[in-house]
This record gives C-alpha cells, structure tokens and sequence, in this order.
C-alpha cells in the first residue's frame, strides 16, 4: 500500500503543528507549504524532523500549484490565515487576499491537479464562527445564518461558501467551522495568551497591569489538539461535509482571567487588570457557543481538554 501524503498549509502555525505531530505519527508523509523565510520552521523540525518543506505563498497561485504538483497530496489541510479580528480591521485588503482569494487558489489547484492526475485530493478548509456575526440564537450550529461584522468574518465567509460551491461541483472538500481554539503555542497577539503570560509574569513580582478591552466578551474556548483530531475526521469522512466543532460552553473574558489568575496564585486579579477603551472592538459578537452535535454523530468527535484544564495548561 503506499504511503499517505498530506500538504498542509499553515503548517509552522499553532493548529498546522498539531495536525503535523497527529499525521507523522499515524506513518502519513507530512509535507508543509511554507513561506520562504518561516521563522518557526526550527520548532516544527523539532517536533516533526521529517516534514517535507514547500517553499511558496498563497499569493501566488502558481506557487500554490506548484506545491501540490510536487507533493501530490491524498489530503490537503488549508490552515493558513490571518486569524486575528482587530488586524482585519488595519488591513483588510491583505486578509482578503490570504484568508479569501487565498482560500479559493488553493481550492482550484486542487481542483486542477485532480483532473490532470485523475485522483482529487481531499481538501479540508477551515471555516470560523465570526462568520455568525451577532447570531440570532445560541448555540449556533451549521444551519445558523451567515451575517459576519469583522472583515475576518466576512472574508471567511466568502472562502467557507467558495468551498460550498467547490463541492456542489463534486470536489471532495469538508469545512469545518471552528470555535476559538487554544494552547501553549498559541501566539503572543491572542487575548488568551495576552492573559496567561500576564497570570505567570505577575505571580513572579511584576507590577506591570493586565490591560484588556470588553470583559464581557463570551467565547466558546476548546484545546487546539482536540480540534485538530477533527480535522483528520473530517477530512477522512466518507461524505464531504461541514461540521461546527466547539465545546458547547461559552465562557467570558473576565472568566479567562480568573481561571488563569487562580492557577497562577493571585487572587485579588482586579486589582491587576485595566480595561483599555482603545482595545474595544467595533463590534463584538454576543453569546458565541457553538453545538457540535453533528460532528458528535457523524464524526463521533468529542472534545477531551475541559476550559480549566485549557487554561490551566496555558498558565
């Protein structure tokens, strides 16, 4: 039998680095499209030394081409994306170019390679509930209407419907739509990490103050190594679907820092946060919680990290 081989893009990424470990250690040939330069290729060699690495940028669709012509991949994972709101605010001509059109170059060079080599690779394309904007109810789930309020949201929704289209056309595409997952390698410019490296470095004599926007703000937080065994599930369904995948339970900002303060031995954490007007969003979306029934019964996926056990984790 010969062996499997996957392409996964956004691969020195939080997500693309676990789908790397869970490939690799399964006995799949692991290969990487990455942007020449990649700072964060020495962490992925450590923790997979035998990805093959694909020099290239989305921005090109001849690179992109070009990369799946040479890995020729059963499996592709999209994972590459500018995933911060408040970016796509600053520039959103760079998030359209590589969470949108980035999306559908990709989709099509899939495409094409099938038609050429007569085998169409499974493409996995990673959708994003910013799409539901201020949803109309809670939880929200596959059905629930797309009504983004972020130029992130917006963009993805264009790429989740791209992919909708690719597979109307019979192309063997699964979205999933991805509540915020986390973990250590989580970068610095994410709220969560903004909040644990804050609980660790005040916990060791800083008296430097946790500065944040809208504590309010309810999230739906699960562990990045849980989401990205739904990936594989997904990718490897017998029939291309779209899936929410999401704990169930949604938690507030103000909960994320006293869980991590609490982990951390601090109890008087107000006393160590300010709220910064300049970091409120535009607009925020409301109850955000994701019901991931669908992806319970025909996926049979469960996520296994707790919110706790996350944060606790990140601490």
């Amino acid at each position: 039998m010969n062996q499997r081989r996957a392409l996964i893009t956004g691969i020195t990424g939080q997500a693309g680095s676990y789908v790397s470990e869970l490939l690799a250690a399964e006995g799949t040939q692991v290969h990487g499209f990455v942007k020449p330069g990649d700072p964060r290729l020495d962490d992925l060699f450590e923790l997979v030394p035998e990805v093959v690495v694909h020099d290239g940028d989305l921005s090109s669709f001849e690179s992109v081409q070009a990369a799946i012509e040479a890995s020729e991949p059963d499996e592709i994972y999209h994972l590459a994306a500018a995933s911060s709101v408040a970016a796509s605010w600053e520039n959103p001509v760079a998030s359209t170019d590589l969470n949108g059109t980035g999306s559908v170059r990709v989709l099509d060079a899939a495409h094409r390679f099938g038609k050429v080599h007569g085998r169409e690779p499974r493409v996995l394309l990673c959708s994003t509930a910013e799409m539901f904007g201020h949803p109309p109810h809670s939880p929200q789930n596959e059905l629930t209407p797309i009504e983004p309020v972020s130029p992130y949201g917006a963009v993805k929704a264009f790429a989740h419907r791209m992919a909708m289209l690719s597979r109307d056309r019979g192309q063997p595409v699964s979205t999933l739509i991805l509540y915020n997952h986390e973990s250590p390698r989580r970068p610095d410019t994410f709220v969560t990490r903004k909040i644990t490296k804050a609980a660790a470095r005040i916990a060791k004599g800083s008296d430097e103050p946790l500065r944040l926007g809208n504590m309010a703000a309810r999230r739906d937080w699960g562990f990045a190594g849980d989401y990205v065994r739904a990936m594989r599930l997904a990718l490897r369904a017998e029939v291309p679907d779209d899936f929410v995948i999401a704990t169930g339970v949604s938690h507030s900002i103000e909960d994320f820092v006293r869980t991590a303060f609490a982990v951390a031995g601090i109890d008087d954490w107000r006393a160590r946060v300010k709220v910064d007007e300049r970091l409120l969003r535009p607009r925020d979306p409301a109850n955000f919680v994701g019901d991931a029934t669908k992806a319970h019964e025909v996926l049979e996926w469960r996520p296994e990290v707790d919110f706790e056990g996350l944060v606790a984790m990140m601490v």
